[in-house]
């Protein structure tokens, strides 16, 4: 069947997010979300952590050795070029 769209939820976007705006300024939602004792969102922490366990894994397999190997010589020399100037 061509041409048939898929069915979409009821609301648009902007919709939604209209919503939240409002159900935020009306002081339905409670502003005190749950914090980490750093005062970071776990939420956002954990999703950080779950693309940074992945991410230079992924980089790397999508790279020829020569490509890894001038990667790996950049951060090297950037790693050393910190250490020099905080002597």
């Amino acid at each position: 069947m061509l041409g048939v769209m898929p069915k979409r939820s009821g609301k648009d976007v902007n919709q939604i997010a209209h919503a939240m705006v409002e159900m935020i300024a009306s002081g339905d939602i409670p502003p005190n979300l749950p914090t980490t004792p750093d005062g970071k969102n776990p939420f956002a922490v954990a999703l950080g952590r779950r693309g940074g366990l992945k991410g230079g894994r992924a980089r790397a397999a999508g790279m020829t050795a020569k490509q890894r190997s001038e990667s790996a010589k950049k951060a090297a020399q950037a790693r050393w070029r910190k250490t020099n100037i905080e002597k």
